[in-house]
């Protein structure tokens, strides 16, 4: 007989199972340092994730933030002229030279044209000014302020028109465009429909223009005004 054979049919054959030794158990030391390392790893591979990616889309978003509202086909027109380093030469195209409105004075005359012709039963204006203190970035539009004044037993209502003084060096169109903003305000408060309308009655290419003045933003913000 095979002895090799004849051992294996002797070894007792059992059906019940062997449970495997548990693991040894963590203290909480090595769990709270099992834990910190991977924490580490993950803030590791975040910052090499992100830190060219997130620089990127954080100046894109900059980049666009004035034209954030329009269609998605619009933004990324917009993309392709900023990439082709273009965008400039789109307005300078549109808008080839500057107007010649310098002093507060000549900016308050060419307001008051507007407002006689179209908001003549408007509230009376005290003030159009160019304003060092306000920025396109913040307050592109201008600054309408309202005020009650008390003048013996009388209240009288002051109405001014600020805007930015970088604006005196932009194309006409884009400061009548503003200018029609603010005097609309002495009627419509809020941007409501009411209050864009009264804006196209006053000059009727108004909604395109004011994008045009966003794309002049945009050419600021990127470092690259036009004019």
């Amino acid at each position: 007989m095979n002895s090799r054979k004849s051992a294996s049919f002797s070894t007792p054959v059992t059906s019940k199972k062997v449970r495997p030794s548990a693991p040894p158990k963590m203290t909480v030391k090595a769990v709270n340092q099992a834990t910190a390392t991977k924490l580490a790893a993950k803030q590791a591979l975040a910052s090499l994730v992100t830190s060219d990616e997130v620089k990127a889309k954080k100046q894109q978003t900059a980049q666009l933030k004035y034209i954030a509202g329009y269609s998605a086909q619009t933004i990324e027109q917009v993309k392709g002229y900023i990439a082709n380093d273009s965008l400039a030469a789109v307005l300078l195209k549109r808008y080839p030279s500057v107007h010649d409105i310098r002093t507060d004075k000549a900016l308050y005359d060419y307001t008051m044209v507007f407002k006689q012709q179209f908001l003549k039963q408007s509230a009376p204006l005290s003030k159009v000014v160019f304003d060092d203190k306000i920025t396109l970035s913040h307050q592109a539009l201008g600054l309408h302020t309202y005020a009650n004044r008390v003048q013996g037993s009388k209240v009288k209502a002051k109405n001014e028109i600020r805007i930015s003084s970088r604006l005196r060096h932009v194309p006409e169109p884009l400061l009548r465009m503003v200018v029609v903003h603010e005097l609309a305000h002495l009627k419509e408060k809020d941007h409501n429909k009411a209050f864009y309308q009264l804006c196209e009655y006053m000059t009727s290419d108004y909604h395109q223009l004011e994008f045009d003045l966003r794309l002049l933003l945009t050419c600021i913000e990127l470092g690259k005004a036009p004019y």
